[in-house]
């Protein structure tokens, strides 16, 4: 490619770390398409001849059908994919292919590619999110009434249902789901054209060859055009923030999962067992989920790392780019698809969550409430009168509900028979009627608010 500058050929070792052509193969379909569009253009522009452009069109089409069909001849000796593709097609078409690089570069050639494969890829994880979300919908519908301890800090803190825990990941996956809506719309700019970073001399048509792609418009400047990665940065923030999610909800099944928590049991096919326990049943597919959160959250980290003392233009080690997005893709499309087979077919324990219902007094903050209401305390008195009474529950060894009114009565005079009334599982999440509470009238008027909204 660039014979007439050298004397001499590139040491095996250079030819070692500059080869690319194994990760970035995976540019070829796009790689194609973005040499079909500027190809048309420069037929239509005249700066190639009809003839010749037929010619490079017809060459790339038989390309593509190599490529799609495993007979492709990649030679590693040619460094990357568009060489290789290059060089496919002067031996199919002839001279004639050397017109396809008229008014281009490798540098926006790549910039083109890797725009319209990370386009592609953001379509792939919102269609995998999307089918997550109605899954994490479908089972928060079924346990809309279903109780469970809320924690904090991972201590019970107050009854929950099921499906207002679910229901707090559907928020989460769909502010993803928005990350990767932005993310999309901001790369959908077309560098093709910029050249190696100063644009062309040839009277080219950026508007044609971007609108041929799909681009909304040309990049406007060739500089910007050629080196920016801030695109490839929110593909993979986005990415690491939704993983993070999927991580925490991963966490979540592992624990519940367990026998000290005995809340769920994973399908036989989303668990594995033991080489040398044969009780055991491990959640390794969220295990795993976990791993990969981290591994992404790494990916983002590198590529700052590489992006942040380039000065402009282009640099090699923009190249190293492409690895690190292709895993971040890789793992995060995983995830999503395995996190939607495990929940989709787990089981929901519903009488080992209402158990440990009774565990923690978690209608606390009902007596509380209460004492707030009906004796119009200030909620910081009501709050250390309800904590005398837990610790009275505690020394005595009985539920809340359970504590004999008389001795709710030492604690305060004016406590009456009406406060058990409140102090009931059931009550208690009944009356969380606030917009986004647990009430079970809630969490059903939320999930049809979703699927109002998601057209579900």
């Amino acid at each position: 490619m660039w014979g007439g500058r050298f004397a001499t050929g590139s040491d095996a070792l250079m030819q070692a770390i500059n080869l690319s052509l194994p990760v970035d193969k995976r540019l070829a379909r796009h790689d194609l398409a973005a040499s079909q569009a500027h190809a048309a253009m420069l037929t239509a522009c005249g700066i190639i001849s009809p003839a010749d452009g037929a010619a490079i069109a017809q060459g790339l089409e038989k390309i593509a059908q190599e490529i799609e069909s495993g007979t492709f001849p990649y030679d590693e000796g040619l460094e990357d994919i568009h060489m290789n593709v290059e060089a496919r097609l002067k031996t199919l078409i002839g001279a004639a292919a050397g017109r396809l690089h008229t008014a281009r570069s490798r540098n926006d050639q790549v910039a083109t590619d890797f725009r319209l494969w990370t386009r592609d890829a953001l379509d792939a994880l919102d269609e995998a999110s999307a089918a997550l979300l109605a899954t994490l919908l479908r089972r928060a519908e079924a346990e809309a009434a279903t109780p469970m301890p809320g924690f904090t800090h991972l201590q019970p803190a107050q009854p929950v249902t099921l499906g207002h825990h679910l229901l707090a990941y559907v928020e989460m996956l769909h502010r993803d789901r928005g990350r990767l809506h932005d993310a999309r719309q901001r790369l959908n700019e077309s560098p093709l054209g910029a050249a190696a970073l100063a644009g062309t001399g040839f009277a080219i048509d950026r508007e044609m060859s971007a609108q041929a792609l799909g681009f909304a418009r040309p990049m406007g400047n060739a500089m910007d055009a050629v080196s920016a990665r801030d695109f490839l940065l929110e593909f993979m923030s986005a990415s690491a923030i939704m993983m993070t999610h999927l991580s925490r909800l991963a966490e979540e099944l592992v624990l519940w999962s367990s026998p000290a928590f005995g809340f769920i049991q994973l399908a036989d096919a989303w668990s594995t067992g033991s080489s040398i326990m044969p009780q055991k049943r491990n959640p390794d597919a969220a295990e795993l989920v976990r791993a990969k959160a981290s591994q992404v959250a790494a990916a983002l980290t590198a590529l700052l790392s590489i992006l942040k003392a380039l000065p402009l233009s282009y640099a090699k080690d923009l190249q190293d780019d492409k690895p690190l997005t292709f895993d971040v893709f890789d793992k995060t499309l995983l995830s999503i698809r395995v996190m939607d087979g495990m929940l989709g077919s787990l089981q929901v324990q519903r009488d080992a969550m209402r158990d440990a219902c009774q565990l923690g007094y978690l209608t606390a903050t009902d007596l509380a409430d209460w004492l707030v209401r009906e004796l119009q305390l200030p909620f910081r008195e009501a709050h250390e009168i309800t904590g005398k009474a837990v610790a009275l529950a505690e020394a005595k060894g009985l539920e809340l509900a359970a504590v004999p009114l008389q001795d709710l009565q030492a604690l305060h005079a004016g406590i009456h028979s009406g406060v058990y009334e409140v102090l009931s599982l059931e009550a208690s999440l009944n009356s969380r009627r606030s917009y986004g509470g647990t009430a079970p009238a809630e969490v059903k008027n939320r999930i049809a608010q979703w699927k109002t909204e998601l057209g579900i």
